[in-house]
């Protein structure tokens, strides 16, 4: 039997029922009555939470299954197009991603949702078409199932159902219409409860859409008002090697502080350029920028030149001077080749680094001074402190922020870059219009130039002052009629040592191992099995077939050619393999074959 109830219902017991007793109703009415009160209570305290829908739904189920004793209870959530989206129960609640109701049947649910009022199924096994077979009378446990379904709304919209069904014993008797009242009001809840619930979903993706589209209004902005960050230019640097773009990053870095740098790196890499650049981008910019050669004085000079000194000082002092860290005073101060200042001016300069403060020289007056300083050497200092030549603190004091120039060896591609400057500066002094030939650009860039930059532009600016055309060919060249500096240099080995290659870690003394012997031996280079060693290019670019235009045909012996390189790679096999144009197996072959003790830096 089934029976629309509505939540004002004033059908009687005994006709709900069907044959309890009027006074066995009203006994149970005062509980029935405690038990409503306490289950709602504690349903409310669950809405109430913080917790995901589905969870809260879950909880409810349950409750209702233990205040109200049946054998299940079953919320349905409808979206938007009617389809069930959610479904709680007592074992669990999950959302159903389009998939068919198992848990209570469709055609039930569909009924509360078209009539938006409550359905009461007396016994379930009389409608097998709604709820298919049931039990049979007379099972174990099972007198009559009874269903109870209630719709969920919210401002008078149906968003779901919340049903339960109840095991009758004979035993106990109930009231229908209470049961539909109590879940109708529990279903009130739900529904308050889904509303908000939807709302602050709604909420939170029309916050995270608006975000999203003032991020693409933002991101459109700046590409429109902003261009992308550009590679840091600075007058006299020219290059867009990696090499020379981690060194200019360094630089930007570097120039936001008063952080003492020194510039390391073999002579003609530009160290006085690279200083001016730390100057330039520093908040110093416009202040003084002095530059002082450390080598090019002698002791003396150097201390009266740094320092200043009184009148009467010394021989010829006829007038007061001012020194160069005066004259720097809130800029910078270049000291360049500061290995090369004698052990007793050491303490001298460390003093004014330590305490900021000086004397001029025959004076008393204590000066104070605010510089920024930048050193700069091409001279291994820990070697030189490893044999006691240059002072420990003092190393320490300069070397605050180390920065290693690339040579022009390790620069591809700039040297056309470099070329074209050069000749570009050329044509502005001389009023000119010189240009490079192909063939000419390709001996500039197979050239090794042990000098650097500085020999590169002596190269470019000597070539196109004698060059007889508008344009500069390879037979314009030195090496071409037998002049090249770099082969006249380098044509009986090192003439005193090999060019200063810095040596990046610093080392230990008693680390660094003697130079080897350049003997002339001239025997090839065969590995123990047998495999040729041909090392690559010379000095000069040329490749060492004994063809080499600027020596007339003579060349460097192997052996001198293979510790050269070494040398100049800083005795990383590695990279003195690539200058010869070899592999690291060939290059540790002929390293053994002429006994080089590897030097260890």
């Amino acid at each position: 039997m089934v029976i629309g109830v509505t939540g004002t219902t004033t059908a009687s017991p005994e006709r709900v029922v069907g044959g309890l007793s009027q006074a066995a109703s009203k006994t149970s009415t005062h509980v029935s009555r405690d038990i409503s009160i306490y289950g709602l209570y504690e349903i409310s305290k669950l809405l109430g939470a913080p917790l995901p829908l589905e969870t809260i739904l879950e909880s409810v189920a349950k409750v209702l299954s233990s205040f109200m004793q049946m054998r299940d209870s079953v919320l349905v959530i409808l979206n938007a197009e009617g389809d069930a989206e959610l479904v709680a129960t007592t074992r669990g609640a999950g959302r159903t991603h389009g998939k068919p109701l198992e848990v209570v049947p469709q055609a039930v649910v569909d009924r509360i949702v078209a009539t938006a009022t409550p359905l009461v199924v007396q016994d379930m096994a009389a409608e097998p078409a709604m709820f298919g077979p049931m039990a049979p009378p007379g099972t174990p446990g099972y007198d009559r199932v009874s269903f109870i379904g209630v719709p969920i709304k919210t401002g008078g919209v149906v968003v779901g159902t919340l049903s339960i069904d109840r095991v009758w014993d004979g035993a106990t008797s109930f009231r229908f219409d209470e049961d539909v009242r109590f879940l109708t009001m529990v279903a009130n809840l739900v529904g308050q409860t889904v509303r908000l619930h939807r709302l602050l979903s709604a909420d939170r993706q029309r916050l995270i859409d608006e975000r999203r589209t003032y991020e693409k209004a933002l991101e459109t902005a700046m590409a429109d008002k902003i261009a992308p960050p550009k590679a840091i230019e600075v007058s006299g640097i020219v290059g867009e090697s990696p090499a020379i773009r981690r060194v200019m990053d360094t630089v930007a870095v570097v120039a936001k502080s008063n952080t003492t740098v020194l510039l390391r790196g073999e002579s003609g890499t530009g160290k006085e350029v690279f200083a001016r650049a730390i100057h330039d981008l520093s908040a110093r910019k416009g202040k003084p920028f002095v530059k002082v050669n450390c080598a090019a004085l002698s002791e003396t000079v150097l201390e009266s030149e740094l320092f200043g000194h009184e009148k009467g000082a010394f021989t010829g002092a006829q007038q007061q001077r001012f020194g160069r860290f005066e004259a720097a005073h809130t800029g910078t101060l270049l000291l360049d080749e500061i290995g090369e200042i004698s052990a007793s001016f050491q303490a001298k300069l460390l003093r004014v680094l330590q305490e900021g403060e000086f004397e001029r020289v025959g004076g008393t007056k204590t000066i104070k001074i605010d510089v920024r300083l930048i050193c700069a050497t091409n001279k291994n200092l820990e070697d030189a402190v490893a044999k006691g030549t240059f002072r420990t603190d003092l190393y320490y004091r300069i070397n605050v922020v180390p920065i290693f120039l690339p040579p022009l060896r390790e620069r591809p591609g700039d040297v056309r870059r470099l070329a074209n400057s050069f000749l570009d500066r050329f044509n502005k002094e001389n009023r000119r219009e010189m240009q490079f030939s192909d063939s000419a650009m390709q001996i500039l860039e197979h050239c090794s130039f042990p000098g650097n930059v500085r020999e590169l532009e002596n190269c470019v600016m000597r070539t196109a002052t004698l060059a007889p055309g508008g344009t500069i060919a390879s037979g314009d060249f030195a090496c071409s009629h037998g002049d090249c500096l770099s082969t006249l240099l380098w044509s009986s080995g090192p003439p005193s040592g090999p060019l200063p290659i810095v040596a990046r870690p610093p080392v230990t003394p008693g680390s660094v191992a003697a130079r080897a012997p350049v003997p002339a031996d001239t025997a090839p280079d065969v590995s123990a099995d047998g495999e040729l060693v041909v090392l690559g290019p010379s000095s000069c670019g040329h490749a060492q077939d004994g063809n080499c235009p600027a020596t007339g045909g003579s060349r460097l012996t192997e052996k001198q050619r293979l510790i050269d390189a070494m040398e100049k790679s800083g005795w990383v096999q590695a990279k003195a393999a690539r200058l010869l144009g070899i592999t690291p197996r060939q290059i540790g072959y002929a390293l053994r074959k002429y006994d080089i003790e590897l030097k260890r830096f």
